[in-house]
């Protein structure tokens, strides 16, 4: 069916009213600011439709018979119904509660308004009365009132484009409120990410140990603000030193939570220091009984306890890669896998046996995360253990400098694509 259209009150020729609509498409699609919108959308309608007067309504919240009037043409201020709700005047019962929750548009030709009635100085001498609701989710959430003082005053021929272009309006406004809402939690969700990350940061070593025999270097990005991978570095009695290196299952905020929760549990260990895999039992125990064991979460750890005197380590690992072993006096690779176990969190009872191995100067333990070997190229293939194995050829140079080493090498592997998981590395080389 052809629907007459409002804009023949622009005059009879068709391109005066095709460029009318075209200027306001545009116009109402440079707005990004719904209050704006409106502001622009009902001086474009006033040339369109004149009124004596309008109200827009709204029931949202509320319940028979309450309603709130968001806006009237008569107010000298202009309210924004979206951020001063609580200025909004709040009204129940009368002829408008009628109209707004019976959800049908009405026009009304001979309209009086009783004395007694809620909105009397809103309706008062007007006799001809536009009521076209603004549906959301099947129900008229908002309505608009157009009124005129004299009867008969609205087109019925044009009342049901009137409903039509004025639904489409109150349907772009609500999506541009919708995308302001979102917007504004998108920054607080991104503000309390952020400080997230930096109390995540703020709990790792802010610098490397001064070890006697071993140079250390690491690296640490997450995939997202916050990550679950983890590392640390314990002084131990009789100048030994401990190295942890942890990844938390799953990505962003809860792991880093996780994370957090396995720094604390690590350092508030009071037991023996000469076995590592004794740190492992008590990490197990703890995130078992007071996190783990009501999700699905656990956490992969490798801990190592060197001796500088000697140059001896020690290792236990709860499921974690195993690390790489670069011996430059006779170019051998091996890996620290003689010291196994299940990741932590998955039982309530697990025993890590240790293992040990003798370092000579020139060797070169590298510690990672997954997310070095799994890190992709944009083909999707794995950066894998062999690009990791020829990064570790560089036997004359330092930790900082091997570690950056194998930095570039991802970097050029990956081409710099965003990381989809944390990634993690400590090199120790010994001198």
């Amino acid at each position: 069916m052809q629907l007459p259209s409002l804009t023949s009150n622009l005059g009879a020729d068709w391109r005066e009213q095709l460029a009318f609509v075209v200027e306001t498409m545009k116009e109402m699609s440079s707005h990004t600011d719904p209050q704006e919108m409106r502001q622009a959308f009902s001086r474009r309608m006033r040339t369109l439709l004149p009124v004596d007067s309008s109200l827009s309504l709204s029931r949202r919240g509320l319940d028979f018979p309450q309603y709130r009037i968001t806006r009237a043409s008569r107010w000298e201020e202009d309210i924004n119904p979206w951020k001063e709700k609580h200025r909004l005047p709040l009204l129940q019962g009368g002829v408008i509660a009628e109209w707004i929750y019976g959800d049908e548009p009405l026009l009304l030709d001979d309209f009086h308004v009783d004395a007694e009635d809620p909105a009397y100085e809103y309706l008062s001498g007007f006799r001809s009365v536009a009521v076209i609701p603004l549906y959301d989710g099947g129900v008229a959430r908002n309505m608009v009132l157009l009124l005129r003082r004299e009867p008969a005053a609205f087109s019925k021929e044009q009342f049901p484009q009137l409903v039509w272009i004025s639904n489409l309006y109150g349907r772009a406004t609500h999506n541009l409120v919708l995308s302001e809402q979102l917007k504004e939690a998108y920054q607080a969700v991104n503000y309390e990410l952020q400080v997230v990350a930096q109390i995540q940061r703020s709990i790792l070593p802010s610098h490397m140990p001064h070890i006697p025999n071993l140079s250390v270097a690491a690296y640490y990005q997450t995939s997202q603000q916050a990550g679950g991978d983890y590392y640390d570095f314990f002084s131990l009695p009789q100048g030994r030193w401990g190295f942890l290196i942890a990844d938390v299952s799953g990505h962003g905020t809860p792991a880093a939570v996780l994370m957090a929760v396995t720094h604390a549990l690590a350092h508030t260990y009071q037991g023996d220091h000469h076995r590592p895999g004794l740190l492992l039992e008590h990490l197990n125990r703890k995130l078992f009984r007071l996190h783990t064991s009501r999700s699905d979460t656990f956490v992969t750890a490798f801990y190592a306890i060197y001796d500088p005197q000697t140059r001896r380590m020690e290792y236990a690992s709860a499921g974690h890669n195993p690390p790489r072993l670069k011996r430059c006096q006779d170019g051998s690779l091996a890996l620290l896998d003689q010291a196994g176990g299940l990741p932590l969190g998955i039982t309530p009872v697990q025993e890590y046996r240790s293992a040990s191995l003798q370092l000579v100067p020139g060797d070169q333990v590298v510690l990672y995360t997954d997310g070095i070997t799994e890190a992709h190229d944009p083909s999707g293939n794995q950066f894998g253990l062999a690009r990791l194995d020829r990064a570790l050829t560089k036997c004359e140079v330092g930790a900082s400098d091997l570690l950056r080493a194998v930095i570039d090498e991802l970097d050029q592997f990956t081409k710099e694509m965003p990381a989809h998981d944390d990634r993690t590395m400590l090199v120790l080389k010994v001198s």
